[in-house]
């Protein structure tokens, strides 16, 4: 099996993947290897990937979460937090930090506060809606955003983590003050894990590539782990090879290698 990251892994820094990627990707299901695409993405932004390559694959999304199927585009299995953990989990988010701002994302779809900052994605477009109060936390979620307009994401993690700890998985995936929690003790590599089993692979059976600290479980678990040099320094400190960039096809030249 191959599990790779999308964003700062396979996909470039304009967005796309290139045409060399998408047919070192093809190699693989071609030689009889599994492809999974592991990413902190909601189904909802996989369309464009499920395109690009062709839709080839399995999608592992949201952290674990959800598995998506991008050959059909439709969601096979989910893991959400339930209402009861996530109003307790923003509460308590809320008195260590009152800036939070927070969104909760579905399988398809998602809900987020008036005054939470969407960035670059267009909520109507992608299916979100304003909500206020306990509409927030009103009905499982697969992933609950923190957004905190002016701390790093490092620092920020770290404080949630003793919030939140107890009641989700805290990580992300961004260089802004943006944080991702699943369900507790839903990673990508839980998810991976479950997947592999379903299949009669193991640790050993994974060659995995990753960037970002959401991908640390899922690199410590696969048997053997790769970086992109572009990757967080923790991510880089805790594997055990490197690649080039996401820019310069990194992860096409090992799965050129390795499927000659």
């Amino acid at each position: 099996m191959i599990a790779t990251d999308l964003d700062g892994t396979i996909v470039r820094s304009d967005g796309t993947i290139s045409a060399r990627t998408v047919a070192a990707l093809a190699r693989v299901e071609r030689a009889g290897a599994m492809l999974v695409m592991v990413t902190g993405r909601p189904p909802r932004w996989m369309t464009e990937i499920a395109a690009a390559v062709r839709h080839r694959g399995l999608a592992i999304c949201a952290n674990g979460a959800v598995v998506y199927d991008l050959h059909t585009e439709e969601v096979v299995h989910a893991r959400e937090i339930p209402p009861d953990v996530l109003g307790e989990a923003v509460g308590r988010l809320r008195a260590a930090a009152p800036e939070f701002r927070f969104a909760v994302e579905y399988p398809t779809g998602f809900v987020f506060e008036a005054s939470y900052d969407l960035s670059r994605w267009d909520a109507e477009a992608l299916g979100g809606r304003p909500v206020d109060g306990a509409e927030l936390v009103a009905r499982p979620g697969t992933k609950l955003l923190a957004f905190h307009p002016d701390s790093d994401p490092d620092e920020l993690a770290a404080r949630a983590e003793k919030a939140v700890g107890d009641l989700v998985t805290v990580t992300h995936s961004s260089g802004r003050g943006l944080l991702e929690m699943s369900a507790h003790g839903v990673t990508k590599a839980s998810a991976l894990a479950a997947l592999c089993a379903e299949h009669g692979l193991g640790p050993a059976d994974v060659t995995a590539f990753g960037d970002m600290p959401n991908d640390l479980p899922m690199l410590a678990w696969a048997g053997t782990s790769y970086a992109v040099a572009n990757a967080h320094p923790l991510v880089l400190a805790a594997v055990t090879n490197t690649t080039s960039r996401n820019d310069d096809d990194g992860v096409a030249r090992i799965l050129e290698r390795l499927f000659p």
